[in-house]
């Protein structure tokens, strides 16, 4: 079972070296729901991640060419 953090930062991972990824693919590669695929990107982008969402045939997942840092501000939930 993978955490949280080790799950965004897989999804992160997959995108800086993928051009374009659909969630299926994702969930398929870290073992994990479509559903919590959709939740870790939905926590990177209010992290500061930009990612791109582009819906219908051939969309799918992918960071701005322009990404070159990791903006991420994760704290532990008291």
């Amino acid at each position: 079972m993978m955490g949280r953090l080790d799950g965004m930062l897989s999804i992160l991972r997959l995108l800086k070296a993928n051009e374009k990824m659909t969630a299926e693919t994702m969930a398929e590669i870290l073992e994990i729901s479509v559903r919590t695929v959709y939740r870790y990107i939905d926590l990177l982008n209010v992290s500061g991640v930009p990612i791109i969402a582009e819906s219908g045939h051939g969309g799918g997942f992918q960071l701005p060419a322009t990404f070159s840092s990791v903006p991420l501000f994760l704290t532990p939930r008291n």
